[in-house]
């Protein structure tokens, strides 16, 4: 369990395609601190430390993570979000995500609006369900809320720190972000359904 809030940027130094699915190694200062077998949410996908070094993991990814993911698109030299799992101590200063990426959002707009930015995204038909107005959602990891939504656009405001500490930076229109729907509007959607069956 995570909750959206970015602790670093790796950096993507390979991603090798297999017949299995493939293996990505991550450059990162938080390599150290992992052991093998720990999870880790790279931008909002949790995956398994497969192997660790002074300043490198790796993690396999498999064909359900690649066919849900932007990974191969982007490919290596992407930097990429990273955010160790919550403790049980932590303060939850985002919402809970699970790193289950549900799909990908296409970025439609990004613009200044006041000291930050205005970011717009086209949620995939089969996700529309599960936003709301002032509801969460994480975008590559990002813990955020839709600030606005009609016809299938939702529309986050950025502030200054998350845009500058995150890869939003990085990213232009036309871009795929991983996305991840607020995990307490599955469960209401589920209830719902097993009360009218």
């Amino acid at each position: 369990m995570f909750t959206g809030i970015v602790t670093d940027i790796g950096s993507v130094v390979a991603l090798v395609s297999h017949a299995g699915g493939a293996r990505i190694a991550i450059e990162s200062d938080l390599a150290s601190d992992l052991g093998v077998g720990e999870s880790i949410a790279v931008n909002g996908c949790c995956l398994t430390v497969t192997s660790c070094g002074e300043n490198r993991f790796t993690a396999d990814l498999s064909p359900e993570t690649l066919s849900r993911t932007a990974f191969e698109r982007r490919g290596t030299g992407q930097d990429v979000n990273l955010e160790r799992p919550l403790q049980l101590s932590d303060r939850l200063g985002g919402h809970l995500v699970q790193g289950h990426v549900d799909g990908l959002a296409l970025l439609t707009g990004l613009s200044a609006e006041g000291d930050g930015y205005r970011l717009v995204v086209d949620v995939p038909e089969l996700l529309r369900r599960y936003i709301a107005v002032k509801g969460s959602f994480a975008l590559d990891g990002i813990s955020l809320t839709v600030a606005d939504y009609h016809e299938g656009r939702a529309a986050v405001a950025v502030i200054p720190y998350t845009f500058r500490h995150t890869t939003l930076r990085q990213r232009t229109v036309g871009d795929p972000l991983h996305l991840e729907v607020d995990v307490i509007a599955r469960y209401v959607e589920a209830l719902t359904r097993t009360e009218e069956a």
